[in-house]
């Protein structure tokens, strides 16, 4: 069996097989500490993958003064994993104060019981319409528009790239407007 030292410093090279032999010996265990903290497979399966993604790009970096390998795989999923967590408080902050915008009931300035009713109706298909489409592009139109967050608050809010926000929000806006046509 080859020291995991030299798996490191073979992958620090550009040798795809030494990270798959380190992935084989650590991944588990990457998994398992990531689990204690998470309880998401998924969650868990990206931090596995971010971990030896991150490995792959910094093996050259290792030292083995510092510590051993395993100290360093573990200090990088540690990493990871806080990583992850803060993502994960910041959704569910997002989320919240979405739904909360969902169920406020603004005032209406007209006594037209007419308007009020079609206003009311108005409101039911956004929403509808918003549940059709993918989360993430609804979250984000529901931030900029329900919430008034510029595309850079919104990527700062949740983690993203302001391109990728503004995209997201392009498509979802496309996706709406289908969904009207359809109605129509």
């Amino acid at each position: 069996m080859v020291a995991a030292q030299q798996l490191v410093s073979q992958i620090a090279a550009g040798d795809r097989q030494a990270l798959s032999q380190l992935y084989d010996r650590y991944s588990r265990m990457v998994y398992a500490i990531a689990w204690k903290s998470l309880n998401s497979v998924e969650d868990c399966e990206e931090v596995v993958l971010d971990v030896f993604a991150q490995v792959w790009k910094i093996a050259d970096r290792f030292d083995p003064d510092k510590g051993s390998v395993d100290q360093w795989i573990f200090t990088l999923a540690r990493s990871r994993i806080i990583d992850r967590l803060r993502k994960i408080q910041r959704l569910n902050k997002v989320n919240t104060a979405i739904a909360i915008g969902k169920e406020i009931e603004f005032p209406t300035t007209s006594v037209d019981p007419l308007e009020s009713v079609e206003i009311a109706e108005r409101r039911k298909q956004v929403i509808t319409a918003l549940d059709l489409i993918p989360a993430a592009q609804g979250q984000v139109i529901e931030m900029a528009y329900y919430q008034g967050l510029t595309h850079t608050e919104i990527a700062a809010a949740i983690g993203l790239s302001p391109g990728t926000v503004k995209t997201r929000i392009r498509l979802g806006l496309s996706k709406l407007r289908v969904q009207f046509d359809r109605e129509l």
